[in-house]
């Protein structure tokens, strides 16, 4: 009687322990592998602290952040994958994913942002980003994906001046017959024209060692720039006369980012709109510091009383814009 009392308690315990079938034990869930991270490349024709490229990684470190890393953008300084133009190229072809450019370059290839950039446009750097912030600025961001590209954001690059290694400029007469390096840019070349001056397109990269042999006799640019390429060390006359407030803009390839989800998208381009406050708070400090410098450094600085003659000087510049160019620079102008 024990023993088959003993027989039945082994039974029930076995039962007890493996479930009578013997049941598999449940599989811990699978673990989903990580998102695979995007590497993505911006151009910057400007050296590590300029303040563009403070900007351009302003912008890099938001998408980054954003997107808790799966997004990277790396910054290439310096020129380090070519010049603008041909910079410009390769992202609208999706070679290069973004790049920050003059808007002069890219008017070779967007023939209406030749409204933006005309001479004395601008009241004054209030005026412009009125207009750049508004209606006028988001339809030009907009109209690049005509062309393949993706407008994102404007950056801040103050006014540009005329300098040279030869003389003080105090009217347009006093340009008459300098060979003045300009942008690779129809506009500009014709309003250095219109001064009497001999334009003279070359890449950013080439201009001390042109200026420093007599190939060119100036530029034109802002403080920043004259100071950071040293250029105010072999010309040494700096006009104020603030013929052009020239935008910098940062766009990406049509063709890359059409290949990432809207999400994503989205993402880019707000944190590229939210890296402009910084970008223009860094352009103003550099641009004090600059002027600071080439005044200590005995460079002549001359403030015209007035630019009226320069300004009338551009009238022919004005008459030859298409009818729907005009109406831009009206609707400009008419911005309070």
């Amino acid at each position: 009687m024990k023993r088959g009392l003993s027989v039945l308690v082994l039974v029930l315990v076995s039962f007890a322990l493996f479930g009578g079938g013997a049941k598999e034990a449940p599989k811990a869930p699978e673990a989903k592998p990580a998102p695979k991270q995007i590497v993505m490349r911006l151009a910057e024709t400007h050296r590590a602290d300029y303040p563009t490229t403070r900007g351009d990684m302003e912008f890099a470190r938001l998408v980054n952040e954003r997107t808790n890393g799966r997004i990277k953008i790396d910054v290439y300084h310096s020129s380090q994958l070519g010049e603008e133009k041909a910079v410009i190229e390769q992202v609208q072809f999706g070679a290069i994913d973004f790049t920050r450019v003059s808007i002069s370059p890219l008017s070779a290839f967007a023939k209406q942002f030749d409204a933006l950039q005309m001479p004395y446009l601008y009241r004054d750097a209030d005026h412009m980003w009125k207009v750049l912030n508004g209606p006028i600025g988001e339809e030009f961001l907009q109209s690049l994906e005509k062309a393949n590209f993706v407008g994102l954001c404007w950056y801040d690059s103050g006014a540009r001046n005329f300098y040279n290694s030869k003389r003080e400029i105090k009217s347009p007469a006093d340009l008459k017959g300098l060979k003045i390096r300009v942008q690779q840019s129809e506009l500009m070349m014709n309003m250095v024209a219109a001064l009497g001056a001999i334009p003279t397109p070359m890449p950013f990269g080439e201009v001390y060692s042109a200026l420093q042999t007599g190939v060119i006799d100036g530029a034109e640019n802002n403080w920043p720039s004259y100071i950071s390429t040293s250029h105010y060390e072999v010309a040494k006359y700096y006009t104020i006369d603030e013929h052009t407030r020239v935008p910098e803009i940062t766009i990406g390839s049509k063709i890359v980012l059409d290949k990432l989800s809207k999400e994503d998208q989205a993402i880019i381009k707000k944190a590229a709109k939210d890296s402009m406050p910084y970008q223009i708070a860094e352009w103003k400090k550099e641009e004090k510091i600059a002027e600071e410098k080439a005044r200590k450094a005995g460079c002549i600085i001359t403030v015209l009383p007035s630019n009226a003659e320069f300004q009338a000087a551009m009238k022919p510049l004005y008459d030859k814009l298409s009818p729907d160019l005009q109406e831009v620079v009206r609707r400009i102008r008419e911005v309070k």
